[in-house]
Protein backbone atom coordinates (compact mmCIF):
# COMPACT_ATOMS: atom_id res chain seq x y z
CA UNK A 1 0.00 0.00 0.00
CA UNK A 2 0.97 3.40 -1.01
CA UNK A 3 -1.57 5.47 1.38
CA UNK A 4 -0.08 7.65 3.35
CA UNK A 5 -1.58 6.63 6.40
CA UNK A 6 -0.05 3.23 6.16
CA UNK A 7 3.22 5.12 5.53
CA UNK A 8 3.32 7.15 8.78
CA UNK A 9 4.44 5.88 12.28
CA UNK A 10 2.36 6.38 15.05
CA UNK A 11 -1.43 6.47 15.67
CA UNK A 12 -2.97 7.39 12.58
CA UNK A 13 -4.67 4.32 11.41
CA UNK A 14 -5.07 2.40 7.90
CA UNK A 15 -8.51 3.87 7.04
CA UNK A 16 -7.77 7.54 8.21
CA UNK A 17 -5.85 9.99 6.69
CA UNK A 18 -4.12 12.72 8.75
CA UNK A 19 -5.37 15.72 8.12
CA UNK A 20 -2.37 18.74 7.54
CA UNK A 21 -2.33 21.13 10.19
CA UNK A 22 -5.23 19.85 12.49
CA UNK A 23 -2.73 20.61 15.58
CA UNK A 24 -2.47 24.01 14.15
CA UNK A 25 -5.51 24.58 13.45
CA UNK A 26 -7.05 23.23 16.67
CA UNK A 27 -4.85 25.40 19.05
CA UNK A 28 -5.82 28.73 16.70
CA UNK A 29 -9.51 28.04 17.27
CA UNK A 30 -9.23 27.37 20.86
CA UNK A 31 -7.17 30.99 21.33
CA UNK A 32 -9.53 32.21 19.83
CA UNK A 33 -12.81 31.04 21.69
CA UNK A 34 -10.57 32.03 24.55
CA UNK A 35 -10.26 35.39 23.78
CA UNK A 36 -13.94 35.56 22.53
CA UNK A 37 -14.64 34.54 25.78
CA UNK A 38 -12.35 36.81 27.74
CA UNK A 39 -13.88 39.93 26.03
CA UNK A 40 -17.45 39.24 26.72
CA UNK A 41 -17.21 39.18 30.63
CA UNK A 42 -16.01 41.72 33.67
CA UNK A 43 -13.37 39.57 34.67
CA UNK A 44 -12.89 39.77 38.43
CA UNK A 45 -8.68 39.53 38.09
CA UNK A 46 -6.48 39.83 35.07
CA UNK A 47 -6.18 36.80 32.72
CA UNK A 48 -3.00 35.90 33.63
CA UNK A 49 -3.78 35.45 37.50
CA UNK A 50 -7.04 33.47 36.18
CA UNK A 51 -5.00 31.58 34.22
CA UNK A 52 -2.38 30.82 37.48
CA UNK A 53 -5.13 30.28 39.32
CA UNK A 54 -6.93 27.17 37.28
CA UNK A 55 -3.13 25.51 37.09
CA UNK A 56 -2.65 26.20 40.74
CA UNK A 57 -6.34 24.63 40.87
CA UNK A 58 -5.72 21.73 38.02
CA UNK A 59 -2.34 20.77 40.23
CA UNK A 60 -3.43 20.89 44.12
CA UNK A 61 -0.31 22.78 45.26
CA UNK A 62 2.59 23.92 43.13
CA UNK A 63 6.33 25.04 44.13
CA UNK A 64 6.73 28.23 42.50
CA UNK A 65 9.36 27.13 39.76
CA UNK A 66 7.57 24.65 38.76
CA UNK A 67 4.58 27.36 38.18
CA UNK A 68 7.31 29.29 36.50
CA UNK A 69 8.21 26.15 34.17
CA UNK A 70 4.00 25.53 33.49
CA UNK A 71 3.93 29.57 32.43
CA UNK A 72 7.52 29.69 30.85
CA UNK A 73 8.60 32.34 33.01
CA UNK A 74 11.48 33.05 35.33
CA UNK A 75 10.75 32.08 39.22
CA UNK A 76 11.13 35.93 40.53
CA UNK A 77 7.67 36.59 37.67
CA UNK A 78 5.95 33.99 39.05
CA UNK A 79 6.58 34.91 42.67
CA UNK A 80 5.29 38.67 42.28
CA UNK A 81 2.09 36.79 40.06
CA UNK A 82 1.51 34.50 43.53
CA UNK A 83 2.29 37.26 45.31
CA UNK A 84 -0.64 38.75 43.92
CA UNK A 85 -2.91 35.87 44.02
CA UNK A 86 -1.78 35.68 48.06
CA UNK A 87 -2.55 39.64 48.83
CA UNK A 88 -6.19 39.19 47.14
CA UNK A 89 -6.59 35.54 49.38
CA UNK A 90 -7.13 33.66 46.39
CA UNK A 91 -3.74 31.04 47.22
CA UNK A 92 -2.10 30.50 50.13
CA UNK A 93 2.07 29.68 50.71
CA UNK A 94 2.52 26.20 53.25
CA UNK A 95 6.63 25.13 53.42
CA UNK A 96 7.24 22.00 51.14
CA UNK A 97 7.59 19.34 53.54
CA UNK A 98 10.14 17.68 51.19
CA UNK A 99 12.45 20.95 51.37
CA UNK A 100 11.99 23.46 54.02
CA UNK A 101 13.59 26.42 51.45
CA UNK A 102 10.48 25.86 49.43
CA UNK A 103 6.79 26.82 49.34
CA UNK A 104 3.82 24.79 47.94
CA UNK A 105 0.85 27.17 46.78
CA UNK A 106 -2.73 25.86 47.23
CA UNK A 107 -5.71 27.47 46.29
CA UNK A 108 -7.87 29.01 48.80
CA UNK A 109 -12.25 28.70 49.23
CA UNK A 110 -12.40 32.32 48.08
CA UNK A 111 -9.73 31.29 44.87
CA UNK A 112 -12.00 28.35 43.95
CA UNK A 113 -15.19 30.59 44.18
CA UNK A 114 -13.33 32.92 41.92
CA UNK A 115 -12.12 30.92 39.31
CA UNK A 116 -15.19 28.54 39.50
CA UNK A 117 -16.94 32.14 38.51
CA UNK A 118 -14.96 33.02 36.14
CA UNK A 119 -15.65 29.71 34.50
CA UNK A 120 -19.15 30.57 34.50
CA UNK A 121 -19.17 33.68 33.05
CA UNK A 122 -16.77 32.57 30.43
CA UNK A 123 -18.75 29.63 28.98
CA UNK A 124 -22.37 31.66 29.78
CA UNK A 125 -20.35 34.39 26.88
CA UNK A 126 -19.99 31.44 24.58
CA UNK A 127 -23.49 29.96 25.29
CA UNK A 128 -25.58 32.50 22.72
CA UNK A 129 -23.16 31.21 19.33
CA UNK A 130 -23.32 27.51 20.62
CA UNK A 131 -27.31 27.94 20.92
CA UNK A 132 -26.98 28.91 17.11
CA UNK A 133 -25.76 25.71 15.97
CA UNK A 134 -27.82 22.89 14.52
CA UNK A 135 -28.39 19.62 17.08
CA UNK A 136 -26.25 18.09 14.53
CA UNK A 137 -23.24 20.31 15.16
CA UNK A 138 -23.47 20.66 18.76
CA UNK A 139 -23.65 16.79 18.85
CA UNK A 140 -20.45 16.47 16.70
CA UNK A 141 -18.74 19.02 19.31
CA UNK A 142 -19.30 17.61 22.11
CA UNK A 143 -18.23 14.31 20.60
CA UNK A 144 -15.11 16.55 19.85
CA UNK A 145 -14.54 18.05 22.99
CA UNK A 146 -14.83 14.35 24.52
CA UNK A 147 -12.01 13.02 22.35
CA UNK A 148 -10.01 16.17 23.42
CA UNK A 149 -10.72 15.68 27.24
CA UNK A 150 -9.41 11.82 26.42
CA UNK A 151 -6.64 12.83 24.42
CA UNK A 152 -5.44 15.11 27.42
CA UNK A 153 -6.17 12.59 30.47
CA UNK A 154 -3.83 9.86 28.10
CA UNK A 155 -0.55 12.64 27.33
CA UNK A 156 1.90 11.91 29.36
CA UNK A 157 2.64 14.89 32.17
CA UNK A 158 5.64 17.21 30.73
CA UNK A 159 8.91 17.00 31.69
CA UNK A 160 10.82 20.02 32.90
CA UNK A 161 13.53 21.51 30.97
CA UNK A 162 16.92 21.04 32.76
Amino acid sequence: MTSSATARPGPVRDTVEAVPGLGADLLAVVARLNRYATQRIQMPLPAAQARLLATIEAQGEARICDLATVDHCSQPTMTTQVRRLEDAGLVTRAVDPGDARAVRIRITPEGLRTLNRVRADRAAAIEPQLGRLDPADRKTLAEAVAVLHRLLDDAAPPTRPR
